[in-house]
């Protein structure tokens, strides 16, 4: 919603103050098909050049995260955090019985528990493959951990690709509207016999695409392309927070603590209350026992 309300704000401001200054909206308007369809069109053809198809389509998937916002809520945070609990605790009473959830966690009764974080492939196999390399009795949970750390790197460089494509486009939007105009100016001095009346508003027409690719930059792609990095950033922290808790399960801490590890990483403003994570924890306890 405030994606939506970023947008009216800059479009109300801009056009707003250029109206109220006196200006004419008549040769924009006028204008703007044709400069839109050389910036734009310009812009989407290099976007297309530079990346391939899988990367357009994650593109064009990832723009409606700069409305919707972050995946992953407080709640899930929470959840991933009684999961990870449930499952280290299984681990460690029973090593074996751990084995079916983790190599058929579709399956696993305490998976399903926690649809969302199911829903999440990435998360799953970070979890399943950090914990069937504990039952492995690795040596060194400083192995693991390193691991992970460049496979969630990878992920996230993987990830950030579609802001670093939609910053590209807005860093060439600029110079695409002095393109625009340049062939404005060009069309302007083909009709140099006109009256000023006529060449002024010719020249207008091709300033507007020098207006329009710095507008497109500055005001709408670049701000998506910033929007979409913070969301991709915010979204890496579930990730991150599966990390933490089972490296600190590797290092044979209690299971509390490995919980509370992970809670104390949580991002500030996504990160359970202890007495909320506690109470969670009981109910967790209380099914178990049933």
């Amino acid at each position: 919603m405030i994606g939506f309300v970023g947008i009216g704000v800059i479009f109300v401001m801009v056009f707003g103050g250029y109206v109220m200054a006196g200006g004419k909206m008549s040769i924009i308007l006028k204008s703007l098909p044709f400069e839109l369809m050389m910036i734009g069109g310009a812009a989407v053809g290099a976007f297309l050049l530079s990346n391939d198809m899988s990367a357009v389509k994650h593109t064009a998937k990832d723009v409606g995260k700069v409305f919707k916002g972050p995946k992953w809520k407080p709640d899930d945070y929470r959840d991933l955090l009684c999961l990870l609990f449930e499952l280290i605790r299984l681990a460690r009473q029973n090593p074996v019985a751990i084995e079916e959830h983790i190599e058929a966690p579709n399956d696993s009764t305490i998976f399903s528990k926690y649809p969302k974080v199911l829903a999440d492939g990435e998360a799953i196999e970070l979890i399943c493959d950090t914990m069937r390399s504990a039952s492995m009795n690795y040596d060194d949970p400083h192995q693991v951990e390193e691991v992970l750390e460049k496979r969630m790197e990878a992920n996230l460089h993987h990830a950030m690709h579609s802001s670093h494509a939609l910053q590209a486009m807005a860093d060439a939007l600029p110079a695409l509207g002095i393109v625009a105009a340049v062939l404005g100016v060009i069309k302007t001095m083909a009709s140099i016999d006109q009256p000023p009346e006529v060449l002024g508003g010719m020249i207008g027409g091709a300033l507007v695409g020098t207006f329009l690719g710095v507008f497109l930059a500055y005001g709408i792609v670049g701000p998506f392309a910033g929007r979409l990095k913070t969301v991709t950033e915010e979204d890496s922290h579930f990730h991150q927070l599966i990390r933490e808790v089972l490296v600190a399960n590797l290092h044979n801490h209690a299971t509390n603590i490995c919980i509370e590890v992970g809670r104390q990483n949580t991002p500030a403003h996504y990160r359970p209350s202890f007495s909320e994570l506690e109470e969670a924890l009981k109910a967790v306890k209380s099914s178990g026992a049933a």
